[in-house]
């Protein structure tokens, strides 16, 4: 007696999906952050970045004269509405982009699997670039 095979199934699709999950969750609270950081920087738009930068790191008591603090302090001294305005926007949409693959990954969707794959794999080009833009041969000596 045969036994019926469903088809598109693979036996090992059901073995494992710790690693699915554990995917879909990274990518749904990748997701959900990026969402706060949208809205904290599209409520930024009308107030002056610089002074709120100040005022929280007053509240923190962070050492503003920290080298790091300081250079945070001099790029947003030089943050334009538009450029705040286009950054809260790109984050919405990667933060789209990341719950969509998170909840087709948490379904079990084979469409999530190949597009989660796809756009991974097309940031491979820019790391490259800025790989070989950063790295030093003097870096490869031992």
């Amino acid at each position: 007696m045969r036994r019926s095979v469903r088809r598109g199934r693979r036996p090992a699709d059901r073995k494992n999906p710790r690693t699915l999950l554990a995917i879909a969750l990274f990518k749904l609270v990748k997701g959900i952050l990026l969402i706060a950081v949208g809205i904290g920087a599209f409520k930024l738009l009308h107030k002056d970045v610089a002074q709120t930068l100040s005022h929280w790191i007053d509240v923190l008591r962070v050492d503003p004269d920290n080298r790091f603090i300081h250079g945070l302090l001099t790029r947003a001294f030089s943050i334009s509405p538009a450029q705040l305005k286009a950054t809260s926007i790109g984050t919405f949409m990667y933060a789209a982009l990341l719950l969509t693959e998170g909840t087709g990954l948490l379904l079990r969707k084979r469409w999530a699997e190949y597009f989660t794959i796809v756009t991974t794999g097309g940031l491979v080009p820019l790391e490259l670039y800025e790989l070989s833009k950063h790295l030093r041969w003097s870096s490869w000596e031992c």
